[in-house]
């Protein structure tokens, strides 16, 4: 069995998240985010280029996340697609992309952030069966 995955988005947010309803009352988030651009160089080195800027969206308790926890300047790691639309631009019609979250969270190689786990029941201890006297021969 193969291992199930999805494309993912390694960036920063830019505009603070934009949280409106759907014609069903669903929730639905509109942020635009930066990616960072680094080229390899020849020498091994790496130098810095200009961040790409994109549209990302999501929906329902995605979208409540992104809304209650991220702001302008976080880093984040999201997993989900690019999603493809068309939109009559100039008298003619343009492709746009956006990145439709699934999940996300903050990127922990650049967010200080400590983690409170729920407490855990511990597991109950199954009683001992009581066993029948053995029969000897």
């Amino acid at each position: 069995m193969s291992i199930p995955t999805q494309l993912s988005l390694n960036g920063f947010i830019v505009t603070d998240p934009d949280l409106r309803f759907t014609a069903a009352g669903k929730e639905h988030v509109k942020v635009r985010v930066g990616v960072e651009q680094w080229r390899h160089e020849a020498d091994g080195s790496f130098t810095k280029l200009d961040p790409t800027y994109h549209d990302m969206v999501a929906f329902e308790s995605t979208a409540r996340e992104i809304y209650a926890r991220f702001r302008r300047g976080d880093s984040f790691v999201a997993s989900g697609y690019v999603h493809e639309y068309e939109v009559d631009a100039d008298g003619g019609s343009v492709i746009r992309e956006e990145f439709v979250a699934r999940k996300i969270g903050h990127n922990a190689t650049r967010t200080d952030y400590s983690v409170q786990r729920r407490s855990r029941q511990p597991a109950p201890v199954p009683a001992p069966v009581p066993q029948a006297p053995a029969v000897g021969l």
